[in-house]
């Protein structure tokens, strides 16, 4: 398989909301948009935190809080966690797995340029993984495992 860049599984469907804005608008965006996450964003829209539907579970509905009554800023994760666009997927992945994110902003010239996420990887790896391959080398593997004893 053919290391290929982020740019070519990330997805540049990004939805934003401002900090001030509530759990309540956060979670409605989320619904209408069909997105697992938005990127927080100041005025100028420069990026400054990202609030996932996890964040909404944890530190919202499971405390029995009003979604109305709690900002985005404060359940919001902070500071955002970027790969450039140019990056290998593996480097990716690793960097998802490194910092413990499951959203990852792929930039661009310090631009935001997309997101990826853990159902991008499955994606890719459904369309370019050569299942041949990877049940040759699983049975080679098996092999030698068999004539190592």
């Amino acid at each position: 398989m053919v290391e290929a860049a982020v740019r070519h599984v990330t997805r540049k469907k990004l939805v934003t909301i401002y900090p001030h804005s509530t759990a309540q608008e956060a979670a409605k965006r989320m619904r209408s948009k069909k997105v697992s996450s938005l990127v927080v964003v100041e005025k100028g829209d420069a990026p400054v935190g990202i609030v996932t539907e996890r964040d909404l579970v944890r530190n919202v509905c499971s405390r029995d809080i009003s979604s109305e009554s709690v900002l985005i800023q404060e359940i919001m994760s902070s500071p955002i966690v970027t790969i450039d666009v140019d990056a290998s997927i593996e480097q990716a992945a690793d960097k998802m797995i490194q910092n413990k994110v499951r959203h990852l902003l792929i930039t661009e010239n310090d631009r935001i340029y997309g997101i990826i996420t853990p159902s991008d990887f499955t994606i890719y790896l459904t369309e370019n993984l050569n299942m041949d391959e990877v049940n040759a080398r699983i049975l080679q593997s098996l092999k030698e495992d068999v004539e190592s004893q």
